[in-house]
């Protein structure tokens, strides 16, 4: 009691007569719901319809007592036409851990908790529980889902030649699909994200970062998370066929054809264990499922596929404490690595459509596979070593050349990760002379950094994601990850700050006010664009059940335009009443819609659920 009163003690800056919220202004409180460390920056975001300098605030613990005084800081901008008012609440004198709210005359924050950096490893135990959800095939957590064994017959998945389609941006099918004969095991893996297709570009991106937070996490890792890395591994082992030197990266189709004879995944909404008795007419592609592989048997692959996939079996490799297998996942790194095509490269392979996910970098996967087989390499003292950490820096050099400057860390730049593990392998070498020097690679992790910044230093609630393009949660986890992966092997803090404030935004300090992964916080996402989810869970969205997924968040307005579509006639409307109460909060070109037809906002990933994960996992080793 007596460290509270000295609190209150010290922020007692609020004195008798200070003026309060008019009673025409409306006004909320936005605050990270998950929380803050001891020692982090606090902030919060008053967002008001008219002028509110020098609100008074206070803040009150889990029992109603106030503990800190204050005053609403700097006017941060104008969030949209209603809400013409954004200021900084700072509450960074809160230190006691506790369960906290902040409160104006006319508003109260929804609840956060100051507790040890830790507890942000509680969110990231979230997003292993959605892995385990998403899991495809027989080896299923039934969990709350009530999950059953799914697409069994994928285990003998016919191959097709790549599908053409009507147009550039669209997945419907003209003609019909051209087998080539032969069957693969492709029973396993994820679902990608609210529907039921699998993909190797993604897989191994999220599978890569699944692996790296399990090596880089502290001790409050969840013991699941080394299993279900294991269990992404096992697919990718699937889809590269080591005897024939084939990559296979996909299965399934999203759309039909055009004449409607067929059906794709995206046409059909349903629980998973329904496709394997699928009969119905046209369902044949619902039922056995078609293959894609990458290139012919032996034949070079596009080197983005091949980076990441090298990635995830080289970082598998790190972690593996017995040496024999450890050398086997390195093994199959390098075969993967060496079939890439860095020549006349053209259009990266991703998806079928490419549109799907159009991805355009690749040096940087390239600079990231050779690191992780530079460092496993060091770990068994392969005497490959040198030269995979060669090539890595070559790789480096060639993405600060020719690809630096754009994005940064998300499904499409991998290179933050890449630009980290290559300083630690150039350490641990003690290698000099190579194409990019540790100075080289700092710099442009510090880039990327101010690329995010500068866009935070514009924005109220300090985002430093684009908020009316696609990815905005992800690149947000992104940015926060770097902050962290930058000062491990810089040791800088400068960029501490920014980092949390992106976790902040994406956990409701934002306009919405909106948690952004299902489960985690007072107010977040309720009716996702997730099959599973909406089949099993309720029309009030308050009995979540894909806890842990983690969405797209805001997009662009004009994506909405059209409105949000027809229900399919399986589907459970969510919200019941239809009605979008997050619409008054449109603003910035950017709309978020929570309603499980809203795939551009609501829709859950696996390659958003994987970067948070990591960031989280980084951000839980914080002092």
């Amino acid at each position: 009691m007596r460290r509270i009163l000295a609190a209150v003690a010290l922020s007692a800056l609020v004195t008798a007569g200070s003026p309060a919220l008019a009673e025409s202004t409306a006004g909320f409180i936005r605050v990270d719901q998950v929380g803050f460390a001891p020692s982090e920056a606090k902030r919060a975001y008053l967002m008001t319809t008219g002028p509110a300098a020098a609100t008074p605030f206070t803040v009150v613990d889990h029992r109603g007592r106030e503990v800190l005084r204050g005053r609403a800081g700097a006017d941060l901008g104008r969030w949209n036409a209603k809400y013409g008012h954004v200021y900084a609440v700072d509450v960074s004198g809160l230190r006691a851990p506790g369960r906290y709210r902040i409160r104006t005359a006319a508003s109260t924050s929804a609840e956060f908790r100051v507790a040890p950096a830790a507890q942000f490893a509680v969110p990231a135990s979230k997003v292993v529980t959605f892995f385990g959800a998403q899991r495809d095939g027989a080896d299923v957590i039934p969990g709350e889902l009530g999950r059953k064994p799914s697409h069994l017959n994928d285990r003998r998945a016919a191959v097709y030649e790549w599908p053409v389609f009507t147009g550039p941006d669209t997945d419907q099918i003209k003609g019909g699909l051209t087998a080539l004969g032969g069957t693969v095991d492709a029973e396993g893996g994820w679902f990608d994200a609210g529907d039921y297709l699998k993909f190797t570009h993604i897989l191994a991106y999220v599978d890569t970062l699944l692996w790296a937070a399990r090596r880089d996490a502290g001790p409050a890792v969840d013991p699941r998370l080394r299993a279900e890395a294991a269990h992404g591994l096992k697919w990718l082992d699937k889809m590269w066929d080591e005897r024939s030197r084939t990559l296979y990266i996909q299965v399934g189709i999203g759309a039909g054809d055009a004449e409607g004879t067929f059906a794709g995944d995206h046409d059909v909404w349903r629980l998973p264990e329904a496709d394997d008795g699928d009969t119905g007419q046209g369902r044949q592609f619902i039922r056995n499922r078609p293959v894609f592989r990458a290139a012919p048997p032996g034949e070079p692959i596009s080197p983005n596929l091949a980076g990441r996939t090298a990635a995830a079996f080289a970082l598998a490799s790190q972690v593996e404490p017995d040496r024999y297998r450890a050398q086997r996942l390195l093994d199959k790194a390098a075969s993967i690595y060496a079939l890439a095509r860095t020549e006349n490269v053209g259009k990266l392979t991703t998806s079928l459509p490419w549109a799907f996910y159009p991805e355009s970098v690749w040096r940087d996967d390239m600079e990231l596979g050779g690191a992780e087989m530079a460092l496993a390499a060091q770990r068994l003292e392969d005497p490959r070593a040198g030269e995979w950490l060669r090539q890595a820096a070559h790789w480096a050099g060639q993405y600060l050349e020719h690809e630096a400057g754009g994005d940064t860390l998300n499904l499409y730049d991998v290179s933050a990760l890449g630009h980290a593990d290559l300083v630690r392998a150039l350490r641990a070498a003690g290698a000099g002379g190579l194409a990019v020097e540790e100075s080289h690679l700092l710099g442009d992790l510090k880039a990327q950094l101010e690329i995010g910044a500068g866009r935070a230093a514009k924005d109220p609630f300090g985002a430093g994601a684009v908020y009316d393009g696609f990815d905005a949660v992800p690149h947000a986890f992104g940015l926060a990850a770097t902050s962290r992966l930058y000062r491990a092997v810089s040791g800088d803090r400068a960029y501490d700050a920014f980092g949390t404030r992106q976790r902040n935004w994406t956990f409701g300090a934002n306009a919405w006010g909106v948690s952004f992964m299902v489960g985690a916080g007072e107010n977040f996402e309720r009716c996702p664009h997730h099959q599973i989810a909406n089949l099993k869970g309720r029309v009030d969205g308050r009995r979540p059940l894909a806890i842990g997924a983690v969405v797209n968040g805001p997009n662009s307005e004009d994506l909405f335009s059209d409105g949000l579509g027809e229900h399919f006639e399986e589907m459970k409307r969510c919200p019941g009443d239809g009605v979008d109460r997050y619409e008054e909060f449109t603003g910035r070109g950017s709309r978020y819609v929570d309603d499980v037809r809203s795939w551009q906002a609501s829709e859950p990933a696996d390659d958003f659920a994987a970067i948070a994960l990591y960031a989280l996992t980084l951000m839980s080793k914080d002092r």
